[in-house]
């Protein structure tokens, strides 16, 4: 675990969305599953797709549907910037996994060209929203979970949860870049995993593992999620959890 250099110093939590994306699996729901690579912040553990909020997630409100500016702002708790972490959930969404939550003219072969150049850099999600004339769904998102890592790491993110549906037609495969590994998995399977040592997942992902183990279906955490989105979502700083816990 990297610590800031010293105790003095705490490092600003950076603003990032992450995503539960969920299907119907043969016996119970099923979540996707990557593996971050091992030098990223969060090394070798299984997580929900996500990353930090860029610049351009903020030029592309008015290619947002779903949601208003107002909605966002209030489900978020924020001033103005509510739309950023929806936009930043579906880029890292797509860029993560090829599953876009929206509405373009673009082939099949052009989305893919277009995720590896979000990938590489030589393009921009605004430019690339802009251009193929994304109407990126936030109303297929549901604001559900808010975490704040320690004060203690030199790398902190204040990270909102989203849950989203897979789209019908859509498959999700990893970027086998930042991510090495994937899989659609129960909730109730990453938690035995996790108990075994055969999967390494984080507090805030084996809590929100545990909270939808119970559901029989992908609609049903949905609901869920709406119900916890609809009371208010409140943060979580996980200096406020016992480290025998985490």
């Amino acid at each position: 675990m990297q610590t800031t250099p010293a105790a003095t110093e705490v490092a600003p939590a950076r603003p990032s969305s992450t995503v539960l994306l969920l299907r119907d699996g043969d016996q119970r729901p099923e979540i996707f599953m990557v593996k971050r690579h091992e030098d990223s912040s969060f090394g070798s553990a299984y997580a929900f797709p996500g990353g930090v909020l860029e610049r351009s997630d903020a030029h592309v409100h008015h290619l947002c549907s779903g949601r208003s500016t107002v909605e966002a702002n209030k489900l978020l708790s924020v001033d103005n910037a509510g739309l950023d972490y929806f936009s930043a959930a579906a880029r890292e969404l797509f860029e993560e996994t090829g599953v876009l939550l929206g509405d373009t003219g673009l082939s099949a072969r052009e989305l893919i060209a277009a995720r590896a150049a979000l990938n590489n850099g030589s393009l921009g999600w605004d430019r690339f929203a802009t251009s193929s004339q994304l109407r990126i769904d936030c109303g297929q998102m549901v604001y559900f979970s808010f975490w704040i890592t320690p004060k203690q790491l030199a790398r902190r993110y204040a990270t909102r949860f989203f849950v989203a549906l897979l789209p019908a037609g859509q498959t999700a495969v990893h970027d086998d870049g930042e991510l090495t590994d994937s899989c659609w998995i129960s909730a109730r399977d990453v938690l035995q995993a996790s108990r075994a040592r055969t999967m390494h997942v984080h507090y805030p992902t084996r809590k929100t593992l545990e909270s939808i183990a119970a559901f029989t279906s992908a609609v049903d955490i949905c609901a869920w999620a709406r119900s916890r989105e609809a009371a208010g979502v409140t943060c979580v700083a996980l200096d406020d959890v016992p480290e025998s816990e985490r």
